[in-house]
């Protein structure tokens, strides 16, 4: 199963907001939509960086309430590691684990396609197990 498969299922929404946007609107949004972080685009919509909410609490116990009034755009991870489309669930599980991130924005041809979570690559990981036992008894069914 790849990338895609899960941007088939989930859909291809993603949060984004500008550099010049507030932690404390940030916030809200992640807040309002239940999210775990926005992507940082400029106007042209290049994908800058990402701001999630481990990000705003690292930001709220170093500078208190200043925080808030910080912008995406000092607050955001610029180094982003990102997917392609082609990229297997397994492989995705191994780039978030490594580097202890749980979102990955998926590009294609330089253009911004979705946004995978470690909870979307886990279900999709759950699912493809249950569907290779659900195989395996089928089979074993059969033999006897």
């Amino acid at each position: 199963m790849t990338i895609a498969a899960i941007l088939k299922h989930k859909g291809y929404d993603v949060a984004a907001v500008r550099p010049t946007v507030s932690i404390a609107d940030v916030a809200r949004l992640l807040s309002g939509r239940r999210i775990g972080a926005v992507v940082v685009q400029d106007a042209a919509e290049q994908l800058l960086g990402i701001v999630s909410e481990r990000d705003i609490i690292h930001a709220l116990a170093a500078n208190g309430a200043r925080a808030l009034e910080m912008t995406a755009g000092q607050l955001m991870t610029r180094a982003l590691r990102t997917a392609t489309p082609d990229m297997s669930i397994e492989q995705a599980m191994t780039v978030m684990t490594a580097g202890r991130f749980r979102h990955l924005p998926v590009i294609e041809h330089g253009a911004l396609l979705g946004i995978v979570s470690i909870g979307d690559v886990v279900k999709a990981r759950i699912m493809q197990q249950e569907h290779e036992v659900d195989s395996l008894r089928a089979y074993v069914a059969g033999a006897a």
